[in-house]
């Protein structure tokens, strides 16, 4: 995989949230076979975020593109970490 860019993966999410930690959770368990920078952002802490995104987190948006919310979708992340743009 050498040459190939680290893929930005962005969970927006917020305190005190199950669905969220479960998320985190299970990216946390990828960590140790795909390589990803992950940035945690709480939505709480702008209001422009929390109107977006109130109702669907948490999250996960790969370089920007949202992938999933809710719920992580393994399959649909492993395809992008693994796909040679």
């Amino acid at each position: 995989m050498q040459g190939q860019p680290v893929r930005r993966l962005t969970l927006y999410h917020r305190v005190d949230c199950g669905l969220c930690e479960r998320m985190l959770a299970e990216l946390s368990q990828l960590e140790s076979r795909y390589t990803f920078a992950l940035e945690r952002i709480d939505i709480d802490e702008e209001a422009g975020l929390s109107a977006r995104f109130n109702a669907k987190v948490p999250v996960l948006a790969v370089d920007g593109e949202i992938l999933c919310c809710h719920f992580l979708d393994t399959s649909a992340l492993i395809d992008e970490l693994t796909r040679n743009d």
